[in-house]
């Protein structure tokens, strides 16, 4: 019987985040949650840690099939929006923005298969013209409590999926209702014009962006690497998907 070679699966990229000295090492360090690496892989993907090198961004997008910006506890520093002033909640990592920015560019550059997670969808706006709330709780009244107090593998509230969009596509089984945990204290504000918005929470504030001239670009606010929901899992699967037909 004759026999066919099998695709390699698609090479992911993932960012990480980085420490100062102390905890794991007396050295600067780089650190990334496993479950961002076993959800990529469970959906078929193979994924791979990039490093802040951002003059390396050309070789590492030339090299991967997809890239995944992924979250942290700190904000993408508002003049690359526009807005100098700084809120007192505000805290950076220009290093790591400088790099996530070189990889995001390259890949959008290329038709690259994206996927922003939480600060990564921030990034992704921000990198596609659109504006930041630099804190929620200033800005949206009656806000919901999007910095959870439960943990982050237990629902935080629910989302409704904007019909028409790429998103509601890849979550059609489980309806325009989505239930989400929740970590940030910032939102896209405005998504420009490149971007669309695919998901808000139930006080308005953004949850989900995508780019409808890219192959996949989509971001999304919440923490699907948890798979708390089919949802989760479907988002990855169509993501690997897309970076199977580079």
């Amino acid at each position: 019987m004759q026999t066919y070679p099998t695709r390699k699966p698609p090479l992911i990229g993932v960012t990480l985040d980085a420490e100062e000295p102390g905890g794991y090492s007396r050295f600067p360090w780089y650190a990334v949650r496993q479950n961002y690496m076993a959800a990529i892989a469970s959906a078929g993907g193979v994924p791979i840690a990039l490093p802040h090198l951002r003059d390396l961004a050309e070789i590492y997008i030339d090299t991967i099939d997809g890239l995944v910006v992924t979250g942290g506890a700190f904000d993408v520093d508002p003049a690359l929006y526009g807005d100098h002033a700084r809120h007192s909640s505000v805290t950076l990592k220009a290093e790591r923005t400088a790099a996530e920015i070189a990889l995001l560019r390259c890949a959008l550059s290329r038709d690259v298969p994206v996927l922003g997670i939480c600060g990564g969808e921030q990034l992704l706006a921000v990198v596609l013209g659109g504006t930041l709330i630099q804190h929620i709780p200033d800005v949206v009244p009656n806000a919901l409590v999007h910095e959870q107090p439960n943990p982050r593998d237990q629902v935080g509230h629910a989302v409704t999926i904007v019909e028409g969009t790429r998103l509601a596509s890849i979550m059609s089984a489980d309806g325009i209702n989505l239930q989400v945990n929740s970590a940030h204290h910032q939102a896209v504000a405005d998504p420009g014009d490149a971007l669309v918005v695919n998901a808000i929470a139930p006080d308005g504030v953004v949850e989900g962006i995508e780019a409808p001239d890219h192959r996949f670009c989509v971001g999304v606010q919440w923490h699907p690497e948890f798979l708390i929901n089919p949802g989760d899992r479907r988002l990855f699967e169509a993501f690997i998907d897309a970076a199977s037909a580079a």
